[in-house]
């Protein structure tokens, strides 16, 4: 049941992903011709010199770099992306259809590229969290990464930075600074965004009411407790340490929960941005 819900929560964080992702390309990326990189880039610089609209150059690519990631890389890794890339490129060519546009929705450069930046980033966080990618170049990243000794950042980056730089070609200096800032910035909020989704809370605390505590966190958040017998050097009283880890939101409560029943309890939390285990992240 635990293994359904985890699924559920990945194809909706993906959906979600793809629809914001394609959303920040058709209504900001695409109308400033912003090229920061990947097949979206690729798209907009061959719709500029082709009949062909971005998005349906978009597919088509995404398709040609899912069947070579099929060929190169196995089934295994190319699932979810054909997922994820096939309905991103598919709700950027409804938005062409039924909300077409023909310049950018205002007259501030910086503005939409803000928007653009930001929509694009949280879809691709929401996606990468869910141990996916929307397909293109992270494609050729991991081909590169199988056949050099480059890894998958690097080569993202390298595939992504020739393409942003053709921006200064093709659409003049200003609009390629602009693609170049968006390239960077997104690898930011991206990294931001994924440690945010990330991030966990550890308590430690110090109580005589270990039972009470223990059952609250086993039975009610249904988290394990580690705990051990501690003496106060001041007080040289003896009592229990418990260690126990948290997601944000149940943070609050915790909290809460342990004042409630042990008032005088000592109580530390630290901010962690991954955990790797049962009940959280699997490896």
């Amino acid at each position: 049941m635990q293994k359904k819900n985890e699924s559920l929560d990945k194809f909706i964080q993906m959906t979600i992903g793809c629809f914001m992702l394609a959303a920040g390309v058709y209504f900001f990326k695409i109308q400033n011709n912003f090229v920061t990189g990947g097949v979206t880039g690729i798209g907009v610089i061959l719709a500029a010199i082709t009949p062909i609209s971005a998005g349906l150059w978009i597919w088509l690519l995404n398709i040609a770099l899912l069947i070579v990631g099929f060929i190169i890389l196995g089934k295994d890794t190319v699932y979810k992306t054909v997922y994820c890339s096939m309905l991103y490129s598919a709700f950027t060519y409804l938005f062409e259809r039924y909300f077409a546009l023909t310049s950018p929705l205002t007259d501030q450069i910086f503005l939409e590229l803000i928007y653009a930046m930001l929509l694009t980033s949280i879809g691709s966080a929401l996606i990468f969290n869910s141990d996916a990618s929307s397909g293109g170049t992270d494609i050729v990243a991991l081909i590169l990464k199988k056949y050099t000794s480059i890894d998958v950042g690097k080569a993202l980056l390298i595939t992504d930075f020739a393409v942003a730089i053709s921006s200064f070609w093709f659409f003049g200096v200003q609009t390629g600074l602009y693609s170049l800032l968006g390239l960077f910035s997104k690898a930011f909020i991206v990294d931001g965004v994924i440690e945010s989704f990330n991030t966990c809370k550890y308590f430690v605390v110090i109580t005589s009411k270990k039972e009470e505590i223990t059952e609250y966190i086993m039975k009610t958040l249904h988290h394990g407790v580690t705990s051990n017998k501690v003496i106060g050097e001041y007080t040289h009283e003896e009592k229990t340490m418990l260690h126990t880890v948290c997601k944000r939101f149940e943070a609050i409560i915790l909290r809460r929960r342990i004042k409630e029943i042990d008032p005088k309890a000592f109580i530390i939390i630290t901010t962690s941005n991954e955990i790797i285990g049962r009940g959280f992240r699997s490896v």
